[in-house]
């Protein structure tokens, strides 16, 4: 699909916002134009922010769509890497506190044979 590149004007609440910040960092000396370029600057980064975040939300819609949609093969392989994962953590995680006993246990029985007289 070929998209029509025209240029899209800003919205006025963009400019407005643009301008506001622009005049409340303005320095002295600072000539009108002069404000009025940094306020264009702040504009095209708003206006890129926003670019960036429609395409950030479109990214989030098409994956939450192809979950839904019933794509399982792509959602078996994830959850199935996921359940792996889990539970190697799960082990290593249940490991621990055993072996954190036996070494203070040991330590305890060292302890009262070297010391108990």
């Amino acid at each position: 699909m070929a998209r029509n590149n025209k240029r899209e004007r800003p919205s006025d609440e963009t400019i407005a916002e643009a301008m506001r910040i622009a005049k409340s960092n303005q320095r002295p000396g600072q000539t009108k134009e002069q404000t009025k370029l940094i306020a264009q600057g702040i504009q095209k980064g708003i206006d890129q922010y926003k670019k960036q975040q429609k395409m950030k939300a479109r990214e989030r819609d098409k994956r939450r769509k192809k979950e839904i949609s019933g794509d399982t093969s792509m959602l078996h392989h994830g959850n199935q890497k996921e359940i792996t994962a889990s539970r190697d953590t799960q082990r290593k995680h249940s490991l621990l506190p055993w072996v954190l006993l036996a070494v203070s246990w040991a330590a305890f029985s060292g302890y009262i044979l070297l010391f108990d007289h």
